[in-house]
């Protein structure tokens, strides 16, 4: 194993309750009852696409993968959303051979495998930086051609079950991803979408659904153009950019980190203060939700990036538990996050009387 592949003691993409069943892999098991005999019914299309053909995928066995440990779990329905990721080690190679795309799967296969005890690799895909795409977990190719089975990864804590993860070799924080990497990124999600008859909308990033830098700040802001692209691929109308959760880091300073104080005192942690500068205390009222919640600890890209790791990161699993559904006058601290958000230029407008949603609540810390 490469001592530098440790994306997954990066990232929180495993042993949670949709994750268990990357820990044993190997005989594909049909995980719904009562339809192991059943062919694999025709894929239907995406409403509207045109098909997508498949891109040049190298298969597991093509890369010289292990064979798993145990079952793989194969789901009998589609997954709902496409994640995209970035590896963050072994960083960002200018080797855009194949041979150099194969050895990333060998190394990410062995560190899942050796150091994080997992039955396989995490994601179902990877992309290199080169434009090589590669199968990642065994299956996953087979089960996205028969267009209604889902292999369960472990790349997206919580979400397994209903996500197909796709590894971009690199780091993407501050630089920009290589072009080849981004066609064959549109060419591999554009195929998928297709076969899995998903809307452009679901092509999200882990950002979406975890506190973490992945995949890296400049990929994540390019998602809505990449739905753009695979929509102009398949021949699909585009969609509006979804609202999201912001995503804050220790040390940061701004009014996001205000309003998130306001929340947290309203949670009854009353040590934290209301400074817009995300201290010590406001980490440590963090990672108590997240030890309460039973919501995994872990490190991403920032931690091959620079010395800190992502504990205490404040994201998309942490702002549901601490935006709450009341209307602002119901709670002086709730009122005082709307404020804070108000006075720094949010064009959300509100009643003052109305109950927040997660919508309105994603709209104002825009």
């Amino acid at each position: 194993m490469s001592s530098g592949f440790n994306r997954r003691a990066l990232i929180r993409g495993g042993i949670g309750a949709t994750a268990a069943a990357g820990v044993g892999l190997g005989i594909p098991h049909l995980a719904s009852a009562g339809q192991s005999d059943k062919a694999p019914t025709p894929a239907r299309k995406a409403a509207g696409a045109k098909a997508a053909p498949e891109p040049r995928i190298h298969s597991t066995a093509e890369w010289g993968a292990r064979p798993p440990n145990g079952q793989i779990d194969i789901l009998d329905r589609t997954p709902l959303q496409i994640v995209v990721h970035h590896t963050a080690e072994p960083g960002n190679s200018e080797d855009y051979s194949l041979e150099h795309a194969k050895k990333i799967c060998r190394d990410i296969q062995n560190f899942h495998m050796d150091g994080r005890g997992w039955g396989d690799s995490g994601q179902q895909f990877t992309n290199s930086r080169g434009g090589h795409i590669l199968e990642g977990r065994h299956h996953s190719l087979d089960s996205v051609r028969a267009g209604n089975k889902h292999v369960v990864g472990a790349n997206v804590g919580g979400h397994n079950s209903d996500v197909i993860g796709i590894e971009n070799e690199g780091i993407y924080v501050d630089v920009d991803v290589p072009q080849a990497l981004w066609d064959s990124l549109v060419d591999l999600v554009a195929w998928i979408a297709v076969r899995y008859s998903r809307p452009v909308s679901d092509i999200m990033g882990h950002r979406d659904f975890n506190s973490t830098e992945c995949p890296g700040t400049v990929l994540y802001g390019r998602l809505q153009e990449l739905r753009d692209a695979v929509a102009g691929a398949i021949g699909v109308a585009r969609v509006t950019a979804p609202d999201v959760w912001p995503l804050l880091r220790p040390d940061a300073v701004n009014a996001q980190v205000r309003a998130a104080q306001h929340l947290l005192r309203a949670k009854g942690f009353n040590d934290v203060g209301t400074t817009g500068v995300f201290d010590a205390a406001t980490k440590r009222a963090v990672v108590r939700l997240t030890e309460t919640h039973s919501i995994e600890q872990h490190t991403c890209s920032a931690a091959y990036h620079s010395t800190t790791d992502e504990t205490g990161y404040l994201g998309s699993d942490i702002w549901p538990l601490i935006t709450p559904k009341v209307a602002p006058g119901d709670n002086k601290d709730v009122a005082a996050a709307v404020d804070t958000m108000r006075r720094a230029g949010s064009k959300h407008t509100l009643s003052g009387r109305e109950a927040l949603g997660s919508t309105d609540w994603k709209r104002l810390l825009a």
